[in-house]
C-alpha cells in the first residue's frame, strides 16, 4: 500500500506540470487562430467552420467592407481606426450569434456564415447595417462610418463551394457599395463581371475585366 502511495505521490509533480503545459498549449492555439486585433477567427479558421456550416440549406453568407476606412485612418489617427475595426468586428460576430460565424479577412473586410432559421436574412442585415454604422463607444462621435454588405443564399447556388460564394457575395457587396445602398443580394441580375474569380480591381482580376450591369 506505501509503495502505490509513494508511487503516486512520486507521479503527481509529473501529472500537474503535465496537464498545465496542455492548457498552455491550448491557450497558445486559441491565440493563433484570432486575429490579434479583432479576435474573430483567422481565414483558416473561419474557412473551416464556414466550410462545415454551408452543409446546412438554410446558411447565408456575407461579405462586408468599411466604407471609408482610410478617410478614418487619415483623419483620426490608426488607434481610432483600430477602434472601429473592433467595433465592427464585434458587432458582427454579435449579430451572426453562436450558431454562425464571423471572420476577418483581411484590413477592412470581414466575412461571415449566418443560419437564417425564418427566411428574413434580407432584414436582418439590414438590422446589422445600421447598428454597424453606430459610432464607437469611447471615442469621438465623429469615429463612424457605414458598412456595404453583399450577401447569397447558399441554397440558391448548390453548386458552390465557399470560395465561389464568397465570389459572389463579393460582387454584391460591391454593387451595394457603388450604389450606396447598404446591402444588396447576389443572384437578383448581374452584378459586376469577374475575371479568374475577382471582380474587377481586386487581387487576381485582369485590368481589362468587363461591368456587365447592376442589378437594381
Amino acid at each position: 500500500m506505501n509503495t502505490w502511495l509513494s508511487m503516486l505521490a512520486a507521479a503527481a509533480p509529473v501529472a500537474s506540470g503535465w496537464t498545465a503545459h496542455t492548457l498552455w498549449l491550448r491557450r497558445r492555439l486559441s491565440v493563433a487562430r484570432r486575429d490579434p486585433l479583432t479576435g474573430l477567427p483567422t481565414r483558416e479558421t473561419f474557412t473551416r467552420r464556414a466550410a462545415a456550416l454551408l452543409r446546412d440549406p438554410r446558411a447565408v453568407v456575407v461579405l462586408a467592407d468599411v466604407d471609408r476606412f482610410k478617410q478614418i485612418n487619415d483623419t483620426f489617427g490608426h488607434a481610432a481606426g483600430d477602434a472601429l475595426l473592433m467595433a465592427t468586428a464585434n458587432r458582427l460576430a454579435l449579430h451572426v450569434g453562436r450558431s454562425g460565424v464571423a471572420g476577418r479577412l483581411g484590413g477592412d473586410e470581414f466575412a461571415a456564415v449566418l443560419i437564417d432559421d425564418h427566411g428574413t436574412a434580407a432584414d436582418m442585415l439590414a438590422v446589422l447595417h445600421g447598428v454597424l454604422a453606430r459610432p464607437v463607444d469611447g471615442q469621438d462621435p465623429a469615429v463612424h462610418t457605414t458598412v456595404s454588405l453583399g450577401w447569397v443564399r447558399a441554397a440558391d447556388f448548390p453548386g458552390d463551394d465557399l470560395s465561389a460564394l464568397l465570389r459572389r457575395a463579393d460582387e454584391a457587396m460591391y454593387a451595394a457599395k457603388q450604389a450606396r445602398c447598404g446591402t444588396r443580394r447576389a443572384g437578383l441580375g448581374w452584378l459586376f463581371a469577374t475575371v479568374t474569380g475577382r471582380r474587377a480591381g481586386r487581387t487576381g482580376a485582369r485590368s481589362d475585366a468587363p461591368v456587365v450591369g447592376v442589378a437594381a
